[in-house]
């Protein structure tokens, strides 16, 4: 009912300060996997590669999320060791919303970066293949991981902008959302992949300042502006 804490009353209060902080943002952050990165290929070839099913490592992998342990822990818990060296990803590993999402905020004038935990090699990998951003850094680059607030003083560094002024987008809350709002940015929580499919029905979700199921979606949410009074 109206004036109640769950009416449209409280909805729109709740929207409003929302609206004005998205009208500061000036650049993008984005996450690298299962955010523009789908790693159906690179899952499935480090499987092969150890022996076991496909299936089988994925249903460790939907554990772990469950649970909320480290997905690096994986292979103890299939017993097997990891391949080594580890696959990288390549250009035909993008989800095929990010390049035209990634081109359509750089035309729109925001600075877009990438910055994700990812492991040597990910971020030169990502240099190489000539994506339209201003940023490329990993935790590896940067010696420092998510969801540390380091990590995230860090993009505010590279942006040269203060927290205020930058969006975050991720498909994790744990990593991503909570960690990046606490930071004072953007969080931006896209469902997608198996982080963001299960973390999608927690009731955490909320405390992300905006929710997209496509890559699509941000440069229409970003040109939102604040209603006048």
């Amino acid at each position: 009912m109206p004036g109640t804490a769950s009416g449209p009353r409280a909805t729109a209060r709740t929207a409003a300060p929302r609206r004005r902080r998205l009208a500061r943002v000036k650049a993008v952050f984005f996450d690298i996997g299962e955010t523009l990165i789908d790693e159906t290929r690179l899952w499935t070839g480090e499987a092969e590669r150890a022996g076991i099913s496909p299936l089988v490592l994925f249903a460790a992998l939907g554990a772990l999320i469950e649970r909320g342990a480290d997905h690096r822990q994986i292979w103890e818990l299939v017993g097997v060791e990891r391949p080594s060296p580890p696959l990288l990803l390549n250009r035909s590993d993008l989800y095929d919303d990010a390049l035209p999402c990634l081109e359509q905020l750089a035309c729109d004038g925001y600075l877009v970066g990438l910055a994700g935990n990812q492991p040597e090699g990910v971020a030169e990998v990502l240099e190489e293949i000539g994506l339209p951003v201003a940023v490329v850094a990993s935790s590896a680059r940067w010696g420092v991981e998510k969801p540390s607030p380091e990590f995230f003083r860090r993009i505010a560094h590279a942006a040269r902008m203060p927290p205020g002024e930058i969006a975050y987008v991720g498909d994790r809350l744990d990593n991503d959302v909570l960690p990046a709002r606490a930071a004072g940015l953007f969080a931006i929580f896209i469902r997608r992949g198996p982080w963001g499919f299960l973390h999608a029905g927690r009731p955490e979700v909320v405390q992300a300042d905006a929710r997209v199921g496509s890559l699509l979606e941000i440069s229409g949410l970003l040109r939102e502006r604040p209603a006048r009074a």
